[in-house]
């Protein structure tokens, strides 16, 4: 099992589409959220990725072909 920390950046017409659940859902990947800012024209989630390396890389080309940004994060998203 591989664990990935990332940093999805929504654009506006994603917001309010389920992308998080969709993720985990067809990709078996479970999703942990660690930090979140959403609002009506933008948001970004601070996510903890926990599965198989293949599903975890399949299932962020899925999240980047809806047009959401996906960059890994590092550190500890909760101190500070």
């Amino acid at each position: 099992m591989t664990k990935l920390r990332v940093l999805f950046t929504f654009p506006a017409e994603q917001i309010k589409e389920p992308v998080i659940y969709n993720l985990g859902k067809r990709y078996g990947v479970v999703t942990n959220i660690r930090r979140a800012d959403i609002t009506d024209d933008h948001g970004w989630v601070v996510l903890e990725l926990d599965g198989a390396a293949s599903d975890i890389e399949a299932g962020l080309s899925y999240v980047r072909g809806l047009g959401v940004r996906a960059d890994p994060m590092e550190g500890d998203v909760i101190a500070g």
